[in-house]
């Protein structure tokens, strides 16, 4: 060791970056897809539909902390949220594109082909959820559609993605908000299903957090059935002024976002 201690420095400094977690990044993860990587910069969408399959088979991890293994896959979800789009009830349906809110429904969780269902209590923050899934996302657009129809396609699936993560437009606000609703409806159901053997009112702190009151009312009518179901049996039950304390609601507010603040 020199007498400044540099060479100490220096290798404190390698040994934390050993340490260290290695940045998860879209190459990795294909290199990995069984079958080997689909075919980059092709002219046929094929390879970008043998992606989607990833959609179908890649389960909804929120519910697996409850025994849940064989539940809902990510497409499932996708697929009732843009049907219950089609609901939208006039005072919807005079303001906002229903058609372009479908689409929203099935393109919000493409990048979770590859990043997977990520939910509040894996330990991702937000910001590094988001650019996992945006480097996903432009993945997909430039690698597998780049050169599909002249590109047109990706971008605006990748356009759409966008509108959605921003959530300014009263179109995604709709959408998050159906996306919040197919959650407490997909909650009531498997409870039904386990027969009262299962409690996940955790879950239904989150119709608390949707804004538009045409989706509210779906939301209402959802746990009054769900209060109806388990009756005098005890359950429990969460809404804004008592949000679940298994996570803290900051890391809540930023998965789930929507609602006012109080």
């Amino acid at each position: 060791m020199s007498a400044n201690g540099t060479n100490t420095v220096a290798t404190a400094g390698i040994y934390k970056a050993a340490e260290a977690k290695p940045t998860w990044n879209v190459e990795e993860v294909v290199a990995t897809i069984s079958g080997g990587a689909p075919q980059a910069n092709s002219e046929s969408p094929i390879p970008f539909f043998h992606m989607l399959e990833r959609l179908k088979t890649t389960k909804r991890e929120g519910w697996r902390r409850f025994g849940i293994d064989k539940g809902e896959s990510i497409s499932d979800h996708m697929y009732r949220m843009s049907l219950i789009t089609m609901f939208a009830p006039p005072s919807l349906t005079s303001r906002i594109n229903i058609p372009h809110c479908s689409k929203m429904a099935l393109v919000h969780d493409m990048a979770e082909a590859l990043v997977g269902d990520i939910t509040p209590v894996d330990g991702v923050p937000k910001h590094e959820k988001n650019r996992r899934e945006a480097t996903t996302m432009d993945y997909f657009t430039n690698s597998l559609l780049g050169r599909v129809n002249g590109g047109i396609t990706g971008q605006e699936l990748r356009a759409i993605w966008q509108e959605y993560e921003d959530s300014e437009t009263l179109e995604s606000k709709f959408v998050h908000d159906v996306d919040k609703l197919e959650l407490i409806l997909q909650m009531v159901e498997y409870e039904r299903s386990h027969e009262h053997q299962l409690d996940l009112g955790e879950f239904s702190w989150v119709s608390s957090r949707i804004e538009l009151p045409e989706v509210k009312a779906w939301g209402d009518e959802v746990l009054k059935e769900r209060e109806e179901f388990w009756g005098a049996k005890d359950h429990s039950s969460y809404d804004e002024k008592r949000p679940p304390v298994d996570l803290s609601l900051k890391q809540k507010l930023e998965y789930y976002g929507g609602g006012k603040e109080k």
